[in-house]
């Protein structure tokens, strides 16, 4: 064995000490196996972990050169992403206007403790399709379970949450809006596992695979929630709206039309005006919104559109409108789907969300309402007799006590928010981060030289009112 120099002890211990510290954050000390490959690579050297240095060929030597730089930044990368913060871009308005469409965020995993990964052996930064190649990017085996280590804080409520999608355990490829079980309700498993054509293949993807999404959390474990005319209540007490909390109006003008420079003014992006009164289509609605066309049956024009509490002062205030009014849900699919309530959009509740170490009886409405956390998220068997006994894993039960938390998310654009009102609750285990950081935000309204790039918002904090 040659002399062991000082300079490789130094690096040793520096390199141990940091490994030492990651296994006891993992709470995991098999990792400590790994000190015996740290001791090769810098004391004992028995593997020739550096050969490929001493080759003579210089376009040999350049390229693996060059590939272990590549290999060493793509793992380096790769343990950031997992442990310390990931990349992450606002794909749709649910949350305007507290965080907006093409904003770029860093997500802090250590605010709520980075999870272990469910699927360890996976492409680096991509969440579960390879671009391109159209392929998944992990390996279904090994699948770990769910452990989250150590972060500097908990969930709290109104924070602003990333979280993996709960509904997208399971997908149909061809059509992932509305989610899967939502589908079932409207079309039921034959006809969607027949049409192929239309849906496509229906595949089951891990939590850490599932798209990421992020809104607000308004409900936190054990609250009791309603929603009562587009007022949040929680435990039976009203709660303020967010400071940018949106909801959308009909605006009627006195024949005008609403100019850019009004709609920026307002900060209305131009997928959100919606001109109905344009579209013969609408006339039935508008009728029945209690618009009135004149003698000819032209209507003025009339604006579909989201508004914040600022902007909706500023159109009741223009000479030009005649009427405003919210609008109201009466349609929209709401959780649980296939399961009638009563509940809208607007007018959601009271529900009870589920609390780590609660117990629930098993009747026919809790059943609708948390059966999915027990089935899909707490992986459990759940069967019902012919004559009602539930049976879960096998055994006749009439009660549940749940083993997770659970979080209702909403978004501040409230009538253009696909949540916790039409697809459920979020368990702990789904939660990714917190958004703390807006590094680029970029306006898909306005070319790069033209305002593009939302230059007041780089470099903020992304954070709850």
């Amino acid at each position: 064995m040659k002399k062991i120099s000082k300079r490789q002890w130094i690096g040793f211990c520096f390199w141990s000490l940091l490994y030492i510290l990651f296994s006891l954050w993992m709470e995991n000390l098999w990792l400590l196996l790994g000190l015996a490959v740290l001791a090769d690579i810098f004391l004992t050297r028995f593997i020739p972990w550096g050969a490929w240095k001493r080759s003579k060929n210089s376009k040999v030597h350049d390229a693996l050169e060059w590939i272990d730089d590549v290999l060493f930044a793509l793992i380096a990368v790769y343990l950031i992403n997992l442990f310390v913060f990931q990349n992450y871009q606002i794909p749709s308005s649910s949350l305007e206007k507290t965080l907006l469409v093409g904003d770029y965020l860093f997500v802090s995993k250590l605010s709520f403790g980075p999870r272990v990964p469910n699927t360890p052996i996976s492409f680096p930064l991509v969440q579960n399709t390879i671009p391109f190649f159209n392929c998944k990017s992990y390996l279904d085996w090994p699948e770990w379970g769910y452990k989250r280590v150590r972060g500097t804080g908990t969930v709290k409520r109104n924070d602003i949450v990333v979280f993996n999608f709960p509904a997208g355990d399971t997908v149909a490829l061809n059509m992932t809006n509305p989610d899967y079980y939502t589908l079932l309700a409207e079309y039921g498993r034959e006809t969607i596992l027949a049409n192929k054509s239309r849906f496509g293949d229906v595949i089951y993807r891990p939590v850490d695979k599932r798209e990421n999404y992020v809104k607000r959390c308004v409900g936190m474990p054990g609250d009791s929630l309603a929603i009562v005319d587009n007022r949040l209540f929680i435990n039976g007490a009203p709660t303020e709206h967010p400071g940018k909390v949106q909801f959308n109006y009909y605006v009627e003008t006195d024949g005008a039309v609403l100019t850019e420079e009004q709609f920026r003014l307002l900060d209305v992006s131009r997928s959100d005006r919606n001109l109905l009164s344009a579209n013969a289509s609408y006339r039935q609605l508008l009728a029945y919104l209690g618009f009135v066309p004149d003698q000819a049956g032209r209507f003025n024009p009339v604006y579909c559109m989201p508004l914040t509490a600022k902007a909706l002062e500023m159109v009741r205030k223009m000479p030009t409108v005649r009427q405003v009014k919210i609008e109201k849900d009466e349609w929209s699919t709401v959780y649980p789907a296939g399961y009638h309530t009563g509940w809208t959009r607007d007018n959601f509740g009271p529900l009870w969300i589920p609390e780590k170490g609660a117990t629930i009886t098993l009747d026919e409405r809790n059943l609708a309402l948390y059966g999915r956390c027990i089935r899909n998220y707490e992986h459990n068997t759940l069967e019902i007799t012919p004559d009602g006994k539930v049976l879960i894993n096998g055994r006749l039960e009439t009660s549940y006590t749940f083993r997770y938390d659970y979080y209702f998310m909403m978004g501040d654009n409230r009538h253009n928010s696909a949540d916790s009102r039409s697809w459920g609750f979020v368990p702990e285990d789904h939660i990714v981060g917190k958004p703390i950081l807006i590094w680029l935000s970029i306006d898909k309204d306005r070319n790069l030289f033209n305002g593009g790039i939302r230059w007041g918002r780089m470099f903020r904090t992304a954070h709850a009112d």
